[in-house]
């Protein structure tokens, strides 16, 4: 049997060990401010983004944190009541729970994933034509997206008319397939899926250019070397190639697909020119807000469900580093 030699601490260094490992992990307060001197110059550049990003992003975010957990009608003096706003949006908001979360995820769902794929397969098409009129055809899909609330009031509104006079009703009339005219944009049947299809049509924009620059990037000896390897599709060397080469420019669209996404939720208002939509059919997480915040004036309440989508939001964004963020060494 082999000896077993038992070893004490000695009293007190334990503490010390402590106290050490914290010191260790402590923030280097000195360190940092004499490190920031030194680059006093780049943090003068940084200046107008970081002053922005403070004003504009941080305070506003973190006021809609503490406003969340208030009741406040932007008259009296917020008050504190706090995870009440939470707990009546779970149990009493039936708009909320009824029409505005499965709306948007409905409408994020097509315009988000499905979007984005529409947007890569489009760019991925348009790449495989020749250089002289790649660029015409490209300002012709990117066009849409700088025309805005212009294309929508001028084009959308004008071809969803229900009149005899708008272009789709006119040509269904025309060939047989309805008898009367369609109220397209104030039927709740069809409400949602014209916004769909609508902001899909505008979603080509920055995103869209930078999956096309992207596939610019990718080195063309991958493909010959992929043909050696047995690639024997083009959908392989997409799979394989083609979009493991241009994981930075797929996060970035993927990131303004979502930012889209959520903006995209005055739509309805642009297309039918009410506040609220009939019947709540093109109703979406941000129509609620404005509903509250607007006109209602419900401040503390809007600010909760603001905190809600912005939650939902990190949360797609977290699953798109998930999916495209190049990992060290790619």
């Amino acid at each position: 049997m082999k000896d077993v030699t038992i070893v004490r601490a000695v009293p007190g260094t334990e503490a010390k060990q402590t106290k050490k490992s914290r010191m260790r992990f402590a923030p280097d307060i000195k360190g940092m401010l004499v490190r920031a001197w030194k680059e006093r110059l780049a943090y003068l550049f940084l200046a107008p983004f970081l002053i922005s990003f403070i004003a504009f992003i941080l305070v506003p975010v973190a006021l809609a944190l503490l406003m969340s957990l208030t009741s406040y009608d932007a008259f009296n003096a917020p008050k504190f009541i706090g995870f009440d706003n939470f707990i009546a949006l779970l149990t009493q908001d039936t708009v909320f729970m009824k029409y505005a979360l499965p709306n948007t995820l409905k409408f994020a769902f097509f315009v988000g994933p499905c979007g984005y794929a529409l947007s890569f397969f489009i760019a991925w098409l348009i790449y495989q034509l020749p250089k002289s009129i790649r660029d015409i055809v490209t300002l012709a899909v990117y066009a849409p997206s700088l025309a805005g609330g212009v294309a929508l009031t001028v084009v959308w509104q004008a071809a969803f008319s229900g009149d005899y006079v708008g272009y789709i009703n006119n040509f269904m009339m025309k060939f047989g397939m309805i008898s009367k005219p369609v109220l397209w944009l104030q039927d709740p049947k069809y409400l949602l899926t014209i916004m769909i299809i609508v902001t899909i049509w505008m979603s080509f924009g920055v995103g869209f250019l930078s999956l096309l620059a992207g596939l610019d990037t990718v080195n063309k000896e991958l493909y010959e070397a992929g043909k050696i390897d047995g690639i024997s599709s083009r959908l392989q060397e997409v799979y394989y190639i083609t979009i493991p080469s241009m994981k930075p420019q797929m996060l970035f669209s993927a990131v303004m697909a979502i930012v889209g996404t959520l903006k995209a939720g005055a739509i309805s208002v642009q297309l039918t020119g009410l506040p609220i939509t009939p019947q709540y059919s093109g109703h979406l997480i941000l129509n609620h807000i404005d509903d509250y915040a607007f006109i209602r004036f419900e401040l503390g309440y809007a600010s909760m469900v603001s905190v809600v989508l912005l939650l939902m939001s990190y949360a797609a964004l977290k699953i798109s580093y998930k999916l495209f963020n190049p990992k060290d060494g790619e």
